[in-house]
C-alpha cells in the first residue's frame, strides 16, 4: 500500500507540473494573443526553409533551454508509469506536437516569427530534458526520502498535490523583479537623470494590503497543505526565503543596476508585517471558519488587484530593465496571468479542500 502511494503521489504531482509547464510555453509562444491573421505562410515552406534565415545563437540557445524543463517534467511523469525508453519516447513526442503546434500558430500572429530552426532547438531541448528525467529517476533512495519527508509535513491526496503544484505556480509568478515582494502592481519608474537624487514616492496604503492579503493567501494555501500548523512558520518562511533569493538573482541578470532592490520597499515590509500578525490570529480559528475567512480574504485580494488598484502594464516596466529583448513583456505578462488566476484556483482548492 505504502508503495502505491508513493507511486501515485510521483505521479499526480508531476502531472500537475508538467501541465504548468505546457500552458507557459503556450502562453509566452503566442502572446500577446492579438492580431490573428493569414499571412499567406505555408507550414510546409517554414519546415523546409533553409535554417541560416531565422537562426540567431540567442533565440536558439533560448528555445533550447526553454524545453528542457518540459522533457524533464514529462519524462518524470511518465517515469512514473512505465519504462524508460517508453517515458523517453513518449516525452519526445509531446515535445514535438506541442512545439509544431507553437510554430504552426505563429504563422497567423504577425509578431510573431514560425522557424524550423526553433522547432529543431525545442525538440532538442525536450529530448535533453527527458534524458535528464530518466537520468534522475534512478535515484530511488532519494525520491523515496523525500516522498517520506512530504508525507510527515503535508497531507496527501489529489486535492493537496492540487495545492502543492498551485504553490509552485504562485511562486513561479513571484520571482519577477519588476513586481515588489509579494506585490502584484509592477514597478513603473521612469529613467533617472545621472546624479539626480531619486525622489521617493509617497507611501501607498493599498499596495500594503495586497502585500497583506497575498501572504494572507499564501500562508492560508499551506495550512491547507501541512499536517501541524507547527510546521507553517518554517515553511512560509522558507518560501518566502525562496522567493526572495529567486528574486534577487533575476533583478541582478535583468535590471539596470540601481534598480536592484526597488522589489524590496516599505509597502512590502508594512504588508508582510501586518499580514504575519492576522495570520497568527487566524491559526486560532476552528477549522471552517478559517477556510470561510480565507475565501473572503482571496476575493478581497482579487476585487483589489483588478479593480480597485490601477496597476501599470508590463511594458510601463521597460525604464527598469537593461534587457530589452521582445521575450520581457511575455515574461511580465505572464505574471500579470498568473495574479490573475491564481485567486481563482485558491478559492476552487478551498473549496475542494472543505471537508477533507
Amino acid at each position: 500500500m505504502k508503495e502505491i502511494f508513493v507511486t501515485e503521489t510521483r505521479a499526480r504531482l508531476r502531472s500537475w507540473l508538467a501541465l504548468g509547464y505546457v500552458l507557459f510555453i503556450a502562453y509566452v509562444s503566442l502572446s500577446p494573443f492579438s492580431g490573428w491573421q493569414n499571412q499567406g505562410l505555408d507550414f510546409i515552406e517554414v519546415l523546409t526553409s533553409p535554417l541560416h534565415l531565422t537562426y540567431t545563437t540567442f533565440d536558439a540557445t533560448l528555445n533550447l533551454l526553454s524545453y528542457v524543463p518540459l522533457g524533464l517534467l514529462i519524462g518524470l511523469a511518465l517515469r512514473a508509469r512505465m519504462g524508460v525508453l517508453a517515458s523517453l519516447g513518449l516525452s519526445l513526442i509531446a515535445g514535438t506536437l506541442l512545439s509544431a503546434g507553437m510554430e504552426y500558430l505563429q504563422m497567423y500572429l504577425p509578431a510573431r516569427i514560425s522557424s524550423n530552426m526553433d522547432l529543431l532547438a525545442n525538440l532538442l531541448g525536450t529530448f535533453l530534458g527527458g534524458l535528464l528525467a530518466v537520468s534522475i529517476s534512478a535515484w530511488h533512495g532519494l525520491f523515496e526520502r523525500l516522498i517520506r519527508w512530504r508525507s510527515r509535513i503535508f497531507h496527501h491526496g489529489g486535492e493537496m498535490d492540487f495545492g502543492l503544484a498551485l504553490l509552485v505556480l504562485w511562486m513561479f509568478g513571484q520571482i519577477n523583479p519588476s513586481l515588489p515582494m509579494l506585490g502584484n502592481v509592477f514597478i513603473s519608474e521612469v529613467a533617472r537623470q545621472p546624479f539626480a537624487a531619486p525622489v521617493a514616492p509617497p507611501f501607498d496604503p493599498w499596495l500594503s494590503a495586497t502585500v497583506m492579503l497575498n501572504l494572507l493567501m499564501v500562508g492560508l494555501l499551506l495550512l491547507t497543505l501541512l499536517r501541524s500548523t507547527r510546521h507553517l512558520v518554517t515553511t512560509l518562511l522558507a518560501v518566502l526565503c525562496g522567493v526572495a533569493l529567486a528574486k534577487f538573482i533575476t533583478a541582478a541578470f535583468l535590471l539596470k543596476s540601481w534598480a536592484l532592490l526597488l522589489w524590496l520597499n516599505s509597502e512590502s515590509m508594512v504588508g508582510i508585517l501586518v499580514g504575519t500578525l492576522l495570520l497568527a490570529v487566524m491559526l486560532r480559528l476552528p477549522r471552517t471558519r478559517m477556510l470561510g475567512s480565507g475565501a473572503v480574504i482571496t476575493l478581497g485580494y482579487f476585487v483589489l488587484v483588478n479593480f480597485l488598484l490601477d496597476t501599470p502594464l508590463p511594458a510601463a516596466t521597460a525604464s527598469i530593465y537593461h534587457w530589452h529583448y521582445g521575450h520581457l513583456f511575455n515574461y511580465n505578462g505572464l505574471a500579470q496571468t498568473i495574479a490573475l488566476l491564481f485567486p481563482l484556483l485558491l478559492l476552487g482548492h478551498l473549496w475542494r479542500v472543505k471537508n477533507v
